[in-house]
């Protein structure tokens, strides 16, 4: 049977084609993406040119944040944040709202203050070993600005230390940041991990 009727009488959603000169995984075709999906493109962030000052600003911001998860600051952490700001990490990179679909964090400062009041509880037995993170925040981008309104692009790199197991995650941050009070809140982070469907041997405790 050729190629073309084996793949005829298969259905036109399999992309998967045999090439008798390879065996195993050599022998999918390289168009093959799995039952007719496509992959995620990601999202291209459009930079804007803006005041040097302005740059510095975010980026210290960003940095300061970054900061603050690493020694476990929470309560300043959530200050980060306006009143009706939100903490969204999607499931996906496709993913347009926190309604719709679950999501893998979708937090307001009352339910990050939720959190904080859980991983620091005395018997918050999962705290107990030796934990730790560290975050590499960089290509930070502005896409916008307003006198009152920035929204920032930037890429990180966190390294999750518990006892003597290593876990890794990177991706992108996307922040709408506003000014309060003459003072940059964030009024929503979108978090899009790059390994954000991988399997963990433990759930994630706090924010990445």
């Amino acid at each position: 049977m050729s190629n073309e009727v084996f793949k005829e009488n298969l259905g036109q959603g399999v992309v998967i084609e045999a090439i008798q000169s390879m065996t195993g995984a050599e022998s999918i075709a390289p168009e093959h993406m799995g039952r007719g999906s496509v992959p995620s493109k990601g999202y291209l962030p459009t930079p804007k040119v803006v005041d040097h000052a302005l740059l510095i600003e975010v980026q210290n911001f960003l940095y300061l944040q970054a900061a603050l998860l690493d020694a476990k600051n929470w309560s300043a952490y959530i200050d980060l944040f306006t009143p009706d700001g939100v903490y969204w990490m999607p499931s996906t990179p496709e993913q347009t709202d926190w309604t719709s679909q679950p999501s893998i964090f979708a937090e307001d400062p009352l339910i990050m203050e939720i959190r904080m009041s859980r991983i620091t509880h005395p018997n918050a037995w999962s705290q107990a070993p030796m934990w730790g993170t560290n975050h590499l925040v960089g290509n930070v981008m502005i896409e916008d600005s307003s006198p009152n309104h920035v929204e920032v692009y930037s890429r990180f790199q966190m390294m999750e230390l518990r006892r003597d197991d290593v876990r890794h995650f990177g991706g992108t941050y996307r922040h709408s940041l506003v000014r309060v009070g003459g003072q940059l809140k964030i009024k929503l982070q979108r978090v899009d991990m790059v390994n954000a469907q991988a399997a963990y041997d433990y759930v994630i405790q706090a924010w990445v």
